[in-house]
């Protein structure tokens, strides 16, 4: 195979998967999770809206690739419980990622087609995962059966 007329894929980063597939990250959304939080504190019911928001504003987005939730690391960090339970505390930073990678179906032409994964997680800084570099839970995710093929 020759990969001199391979246009190089401008993407904002490269992941490596455990499973060993390499996906590349074509587009990133950062949002505070707690930044429109006017009055209560980070509780359950709280943190399970947010989830659900961004779940269907990604779903909205991008209509032609599946949606997955990493679910996150929950932290319980005083004994402090309000109206709505005890105070649970998600990382600081939502982050939406649209995720491709080739094709995993044999039989669709690997230059028309690309699987596909847009991918919701949350972590505690702004840094773009790349490499080895990303959290376990995001480089974890299995592809195969999450990810969809779609034609370019």
């Amino acid at each position: 195979m020759h990969h001199r007329h391979r246009v190089p894929t401008m993407s904002l980063a490269h992941l490596v998967l455990t499973s060993g597939r390499s996906v590349d990250l074509s587009e990133l959304r950062f949002s505070s999770t707690y930044g429109g939080l006017l009055e209560g504190y980070p509780c359950k019911p709280i943190n399970e809206m947010r989830i659900k928001g961004l779940l269907r504003s990604a779903e909205r987005e991008s209509p032609r690739t599946p949606v997955h939730l990493v679910p996150p690391p929950r932290e319980y960090p005083d004994q402090y419980s309000g109206a709505f339970g005890p105070v649970e505390v998600l990382p600081s930073v939502a982050c939406v990622g649209s995720f491709h990678s080739t094709a995993m179906n044999p039989a669709h032409d690997p230059v028309l087609y690309r699987s596909g994964l847009t991918v919701i997680w949350f972590q505690p800084t702004t840094q773009v995962p790349s490499g080895c570099d990303a959290e376990d839970t995001l480089r974890d995710m299995a592809w195969d059966e999450l990810a969809e093929d779609y034609e370019l």
